[in-house]
């Protein structure tokens, strides 16, 4: 990070711009989108992206060493702005992984859970870190999946949505497997998501799974999506 700026500086100014570009008219549908679960500045994706971007070049942005603390701390403000910021700044920092960097990962996605942030710390974060440290992966997937914590469970569907012909099929039909009897719509819909996904590789390794398995039918509906429209059932 550059010598002169604090990390409590860089914080407040990537504030000064979130207030400038604040909307009042979007932030409450924003709001209610998420279910009125997090405050919004009602800042857009791409206005957001356009106007915090000097924030995450190089000689901007906080040294590796400091991401621990910069991504807590905006992790702990109140608007859902800050944590989309604090998933695209980490990203960044991709080729530094280091293997501590999970329980980083682990708390984003233990807190100030939703939806939003899950999906994208599966396949952006988890996802990339299990191909930087593959003898990591089935002890965190076994830790996760045991958990009880439905985002964590959420989060061993999704993180290989991005690996297409390199996915661990079997890793992925033994995780449904174990968690398909959850009754829970964000891990239903994770199951259908992940077979989805993988049926545009093998449509009929993921037939077959579906049909030889009972599935709910929010995650068969979701699964079979693109092998109906495609015509290979």
């Amino acid at each position: 990070m550059h010598e002169k700026n604090s990390i409590d500086e860089y914080i407040e100014n990537i504030t000064k711009i979130y207030l400038e570009e604040a909307n009042s008219e979007y932030a409450p549908k924003m709001e209610q989108y998420m279910r009125n679960k997090f405050e919004f500045f009602g800042i857009k994706a791409q206005p957001r992206r356009k106007a915090t971007r000097k924030f995450m070049r190089k000689n901007n942005r906080p040294s590796y060493d400091e991401v621990d603390i910069v991504i807590k701390k905006l992790w702990n403000l109140s608007e859902r702005e800050y944590q989309y910021f604090a998933m695209e700044l980490l990203e960044r920092y991709r080729n530094e992984f280091t293997k501590d960097i999970i329980k980083l990962f682990e708390y984003m996605i233990t807190d100030k859970s939703w939806w939003d942030t899950i999906d994208r710390i599966s396949k952006k974060l988890v996802g990339e870190y299990f191909k930087f440290f593959p003898g990591e992966r089935d002890y965190y997937i076994e830790s996760w999946v045991d958990s009880g914590n439905i985002w964590l469970q959420r989060t061993t569907l999704l993180f290989q949505l991005a690996y297409k012909e390199d996915t661990d099929v079997q890793l992925l039909f033994n995780l449904i497997k174990r968690l398909k009897d959850i009754d829970e719509f964000f891990i239903q819909k994770a199951i259908g998501w992940s077979l989805r996904e993988y049926s545009k590789i093998d449509p009929e390794i993921v037939k077959r799974f579906i049909n030889e398995h009972e599935l709910s039918s929010l995650s068969r509906r979701e699964g079979l999506k693109v092998i109906k429209g495609t015509n290979k059932i």
